[in-house]
C-alpha cells in the first residue's frame, strides 16, 4: 500500500471510512459500476474482478488448476484470494455469503 510522506489534511483510517460509506450509499448495480469505473484504472477494476471471479470456486472446493483454467487468472492470484479467504478480514467471505447469484460453472 502506498504511504505518504506528508500529512495529508484527512487522516487515512477518516478516509478509509469515508470512501467505505460512498460504496455502502450506493443503490444498484449500475450506480456501483459508474463509481467503480470511475475511481480504478481499467487495470485495476480487472484485478479485483479477477479476484472476486475465483471466489466461489474456492467455497467450492476446486483446484487452484481446475479454477485457472476456467477463468485464466493466474494461480498465484487464485492462491492470493485463497489465503485471504482463510486468513484475512472476513471481507471476502461477508460479500459471498450476500452474494444472490450462483456461479455459473
Amino acid at each position: 500500500m502506498k504511504r505518504r510522506s506528508l500529512d495529508p489534511e484527512t487522516p487515512a483510517d477518516s478516509a478509509e471510512t469515508s470512501l467505505c460509506e460512498a460504496l455502502l450509499g450506493l443503490s444498484s448495480v449500475d450506480e456501483m459500476r459508474a463509481f467503480l469505473h470511475d475511481l480504478c484504472t481499467p487495470a485495476e477494476l480487472e484485478v479485483m474482478v479477477d479476484r472476486w471471479r475465483v471466489v466461489p470456486y474456492l467455497l467450492d472446493g476446486r483446484s487452484y488448476r481446475e479454477i485457472h483454467e476456467r477463468t485464466a487468472v493466474s494461480i498465484t492470484t487464485i492462491g492470493r484470494v485463497a489465503r485471504y479467504l482463510n486468513q484475512g478480514a472476513g471481507g471476502y467471505m461477508a460479500a459471498a455469503a450476500r452474494r444472490t447469484k450462483e456461479p455459473s460453472a
